[in-house]
């Protein structure tokens, strides 16, 4: 099977990048999303402007609201969408998907493909699920209007799994055409635990939130938010995270390697162990501002659909999280919302029932 026609399903940053990347690249892209005034500003539009690696004005063929006219008899679907979409995502693809049809999440973050895959199975799909997906997004991108998007470069080495695991090798091979920078991982329990927006956004919200809240963002979040402060309480939540991933015999490695390897930073940074100094050498992030305010994915999605999976490894793997829970509790107060019940739990991920020594089965066959 070759990939012709591309269902992107979400027309925010990642969506519109995806939209107008694969379509200059040759694909036939249908693009949907629910947000009604991006979508009439998009077809008045008649597509979208894209800055940076590419600088043209794409026209896109597609451009709806309705799920199935975007899906129907597409070779592949792309969920490019925050993971708190990812069960009314599922709810609404269960009685549309055909077996054939692999759904990639572009990206996963922490647990998503097992989120989505669960969901989509209660949902009252009954075909063998295909979900592959990459931890975070294949661009380093923001869109600058409503037609407008800004894709500073590509994510480098891109760790990639599926759920299940067992089709992994093959939807990577159906996969890296769209992005050659794919590199097939252990299992999503790996891709899970290579998280590093959920690593260093959560302590760069809650540790700026007065800056933020005074300012409405008005400074450089990676650049200048990042100190050494929130440098030392960045590790140690990576510390805490390798920890549970040697705990479950799941491969990783450091957040700065990780941030090295994904193309953001130096080597020199890397080598320097400085977390601080390599975010002010984030070439691609070096001009993006911070969140406005605390009501933002970089916390919603980031602690319930980041720490809060974390932690819940942790317990899993009989390892304590203290800094990775204080972040939770503290984003719990900073914003009012209960994250420890709203967010991505063992139950949510289908793991609540899986003995430790069930769970390499499990990850390999979905059952």
């Amino acid at each position: 099977m070759t990939i012709k026609t591309v269902a992107v399903l979400g027309a925010g940053h990642g969506g519109l990048a995806a939209a107008a990347d694969l379509s200059l690249r040759g694909f036939d892209v249908r693009l949907q999303g629910r947000n009604q005034d991006r979508l009439a500003a998009l077809r008045r539009r008649g597509g979208v402007d894209v800055k940076g690696v590419h600088n043209a004005f794409v026209p896109l063929k597609a451009i709806t609201s309705d799920v199935a006219e975007a899906v129907t008899g597409a070779d592949l679907i792309m969920l490019v969408i925050p993971s708190i979409a990812h069960e009314s995502y599922a709810q609404a693809l269960a009685h549309l998907l055909k077996p054939s049809q692999p759904v990639f999440l572009n990206p996963g973050h922490t647990g998503g493909g097992l989120h989505f895959s669960r969901e989509l199975k209660r949902a009252g799909f009954m075909g063998e699920r295909q979900t592959c997906e990459s931890v975070t997004l294949t661009y380093i991108t923001r869109m600058e209007g409503e037609t407008c998007v800004n894709i500073y470069s590509y994510t480098k080495r891109l760790a990639f799994a599926a759920f299940p695991g067992k089709h992994a090798a093959r939807l990577h091979e159906l996969i890296k055409p769209l992005y050659p920078e794919i590199i097939l991982s252990s299992s999503v329990l790996e891709t899970a635990l290579t998280n590093i927006n959920a690593i260093f956004h959560p302590p760069g919200m809650i540790m700026n939130a007065g800056w933020i809240e005074r300012t409405n963002g008005d400074f450089l979040f990676y650049a200048e938010g990042v100190t050494d402060a929130v440098g030392r309480v960045t590790k140690a939540v990576d510390d805490e995270r390798m920890a549970v991933a040697a705990a479950l015999g799941i491969p990783s490695v450091s957040f700065l390697e990780a941030f090295y390897r994904a193309g953001l930073t130096t080597r020199e940074a890397l080598e320097s162990g400085s977390i601080k100094r390599a975010c002010e050498e984030s070439a691609p992030n070096a001009t993006i501002r911070s969140p406005s305010s605390l009501d933002h994915r970089y916390v919603h999605e980031d602690v319930g659909y980041g720490l809060v999976p974390f932690s819940a490894f942790g317990r899993l793997a009989g390892i304590s999280t203290p800094t990775i829970d204080a972040l939770v509790t503290l984003a719990v107060y900073a914003v009012g919302r209960d994250f420890w019940k709203s967010g991505l739990t063992l139950e949510k991920m289908g793991l609540a029932s899986i003995e430790r020594r069930h769970l390499p089965s499990f990850l390999e066959n979905g059952h």
